[in-house]
């Protein structure tokens, strides 16, 4: 007579296993600290509109002026020197950027410190994206300097987009251990 053959044990799932993925959470505050940075954003270039003529020049100390300038390229000026296509290039640009960046949310929205990254360059973004809009350019005002060499001037949107950027670099090289390599308790034998 035969025995009969054992049952194969069932794999219990690990308790505490981070296979498991975070549960999802609500990106919508985030959403409306983006708006928020829009709106800083907004409120400080109109400021700059109402008492400033364009290329005016007001020195605040011996490193920093305000100023009044209009950018139809991107950062540092790149493509500013084009004959104007690059407005509808850089404006689809920041759409495709904003629609991906909404998509990360989705899918980064258990992890604060990316979610406020993610937040600030949308917001950033999106504030640039009005201005070449409304203006065919960006308005930028911040002008930082040393001696005769100054900084491109930028905005408070080109300040969230930089915080951003290099904030989820940093989260990605030091906050984001999510698993990455396969589980060895869930190795197939």
């Amino acid at each position: 007579m035969s025995k009969p053959m054992p049952k194969p044990l069932a794999k219990k799932p690990l308790k505490n296993s981070t296979a498991a993925k975070p549960a999802r959470k609500s990106i919508l505050p985030w959403i409306g600290f983006s708006l928020l940075l829009i709106l800083a954003d907004q409120i400080s270039k109109l400021w700059i509109q109402a008492r400033l003529d364009l290329g005016a020049v007001v020195e605040i100390t011996s490193y920093f002026n305000l100023v009044y300038v209009l950018n139809p390229g991107a950062a540092f000026s790149f493509l500013a020197d084009q004959e104007g296509w690059q407005k509808n290039f850089l404006s689809a640009v920041a759409v495709v950027a904003s629609i991906v960046i909404i998509l990360m949310m989705r899918s980064s929205s258990h992890r604060k410190f990316a979610m406020f990254c993610l937040a600030c360059i949308l917001g950033g973004a999106i504030g640039n994206l009005i201005d070449r809009v409304a203006h065919g350019a960006v308005i930028d005002f911040l002008d930082f300097y040393v001696g005769n060499y100054h900084w491109p001037a930028f905005n408070v949107a080109d300040v969230a987009i930089t915080l951003g950027a290099i904030g989820l670099i940093i989260d990605e090289l030091f906050f984001n251990r999510e698993q990455k390599t396969p589980d060895p308790a869930e190795k197939i034998e």
